[in-house]
């Protein structure tokens, strides 16, 4: 691989996820792709700036379709962005019509990309674009919920005292109202989270409710996220450009697994140079399998 990734969408989420893949290393060559190519010259303009003090990267304002060929990754979060109080789902038809005119050019000029999905919402569009574009098995997928697990081992980290890169605990189904957690397999250093010490269904759920509210509540006092997911970002393309095979829950199309056909959904997945290369089916307790159905339910309803 080259280490060429292309964003599609200059607003907050793109310019954040560029900006932490120079400082992180992450890339070789970047590309930006923005119906606003004056202010994606500017972009451009700064970042050179600071690769004095980063890594060597070669950083493009796309002029055309054309400049994102051989691209090994494709992250797209191009769209309108979630209001206050709006849900994630209002945004189908506005973002699906974004998709329909940009990805198919883009892949004109670089059919082996790994596509990374991020736009809301995230399920429904990644499922839309994988029927649009008709790309080998795990070449697209969506963001998902990895974000989501981020923010809930965070706040379970809070009262467990206890570093969230060592609580192994997923929040699965729809990027949105209907994700839930998944406690009967969590587990920090091996031991089932359900046995620590700490451990009660009540501080379980309040960590929950803080990382279900946490988008409604980070738009209403700032007016969008950004940042964050920036930061997933950069670790969904590390793990395609290194061949990391490091597991994450994201947003697949489902071919039945977990019981599942045409729908994309958040499951945790092996990600490496072919984009998905292994569903992992865990374990859900009966619960948690009711909670996934209804997520299923409430995708399927919606897509177009």
């Amino acid at each position: 691989m080259t280490g060429k990734v292309s964003i599609i969408g200059g607003g907050h989420v793109g310019i954040s996820a560029a900006f932490t893949m120079l400082l992180k290393n992450t890339i070789r060559e970047l590309v930006l792709f923005d119906r606003d190519t004056e202010r994606m010259r500017g972009e451009q303009l700064e970042f050179q700036h600071s690769l004095t003090f980063l890594g060597t990267a070669k950083i493009t304002a796309a002029e055309s379709y054309r400049d994102f060929k051989n691209s090994d990754v494709i992250v797209f979060t191009a769209g309108r962005a979630q209001l206050p109080g709006e849900s994630r789902l209002n945004l189908v038809k506005s973002n699906l019509e974004v998709i329909k005119q940009i990805l198919p050019q883009a892949i004109k000029y670089s059919p082996d990309s790994v596509i990374i999905m991020v736009t809301n919402p995230v399920d429904i569009l990644t499922y839309q674009a994988s029927q649009l574009l008709k790309l080998a098995k795990g070449k697209i997928f969506g963001s998902g919920t990895s974000l989501d697990s981020a923010r809930f081992r965070f706040h379970l980290s809070e009262f467990l005292g206890i570093n969230p890169k060592n609580i192994h605990a997923y929040v699965l189904g729809e990027h949105g109202d209907s994700s839930f957690p998944t406690i009967s397999h969590a587990d920090i250093g091996g031991q089932p989270l359900a046995t620590m010490k700490d451990f009660s269904s009540k501080k379980i759920q309040e960590a929950f409710l803080k990382t279900k509210n946490a988008a409604s509540t980070i738009i209403s006092a700032k007016g969008s996220t950004y940042y964050a997911i920036g930061v997933v970002i950069n670790q969904l393309v590390d793990a395609v450009l290194r061949d990391t095979k490091r597991v994450y829950p994201i947003s697949v199309p489902l071919t039945g697994q977990y019981g599942y056909h045409d729908v994309s959904i958040s499951v945790p997945c092996v990600i490496g140079k072919n984009g998905v290369e292994k569903i992992l089916e865990v374990p859900l307790s009966e619960e948690e399998k009711k909670l996934m159905d209804k997520s299923v339910k409430i995708l399927k309803e919606i897509i177009i």
